[in-house]
């Protein structure tokens, strides 16, 4: 019997980056087009063969399951964490019974093409305790940069240099012995997890996906995610 897909989907921010909109709605229902960014995502899971999501809540969160109710609509048995104060992105987990196989645990803000249900049976094929996606980016510094040594001399200037990072994307793939390492109704964010894995010895691998990704936790990001979703609908939902 193949083992359920489980996700957790992080929905209890309070989406300051969004103000003034999110001051009264939010963020995880705040449309594209007509459709709740977190309608969407929640859609992507079921069509990449998740059953169980929990959503964890907590800023307005009786409006988001007066939205969703159980996900008898979406055709998925839907749960809810509910924080009484702010846990972080990690320390949510502590809330949620049931967690006893590989799991998903991603922002419910993000807009991308990435396989779900591939990436979390990639994290269990490599056994591994954490996967994080990834996604390449390039920043450029607007100015010339300026290297100069202690005593003011300068050893080189670059005009407007360009670095490139592989940026987490949200989303991440946890094994159960994860949650070993937080603590219950402890305050923790995701990034710290990742670090006391890294410092206990346990494998965390990075999955670098190449494909469409944006976080909509900005006002230009949120606009941007606006016009690619209404010309590229059938990408994200394939219909």
């Amino acid at each position: 019997m193949a083992a359920v897909r489980n996700a957790v989907v992080l929905a209890g921010g309070k989406g300051t980056r969004l103000a003034p909109y999110t001051t009264v709605f939010p963020k995880p229902l705040m449309p594209l087009g007509e459709t709740p960014i977190l309608d969407i995502v929640l859609r992507q899971l079921v069509g990449h063969g998740f059953s169980r999501v929990t959503l964890a809540v907590g800023y307005l969160a009786e409006l988001i399951e007066a939205y969703f109710g159980a996900g008898e609509r979406l055709g998925v048995s839907l749960r809810y964490a509910r924080e009484l104060e702010p846990l972080g992105t990690a320390g949510p987990l502590s809330l949620i019974d049931g967690l006893t196989q590989p799991f998903l645990v991603m922002n419910g803000d993000v807009l991308t093409t990435l396989d779900y249900g591939r990436f979390l049976d990639e994290h269990v094929a490599s056994g591994a305790t954490a996967t994080v996606a990834t996604f390449r980016r390039t920043h450029t510094v607007d100015f010339g940069v300026v290297e100069a040594d202690a005593g003011g001399l300068v050893l080189d200037y670059l005009e407007k240099p360009a670095a490139e990072y592989l940026v987490s994307m949200g989303v991440n793939a946890l094994s159960p012995e994860a949650l070993e390492f937080v603590g219950h109704g402890e305050r923790l964010d995701l990034p710290e997890l990742i670090l006391r894995l890294i410092r206990a010895g346990r494998a965390v691998r990075s999955a670098p996906f190449d494909g469409y990704w944006l976080d909509i936790g900005r006002h230009d990001d949120f606009a941007k995610a606006q016009q690619e979703f209404a010309a590229h609908r059938a990408d994200f939902l394939g219909a």
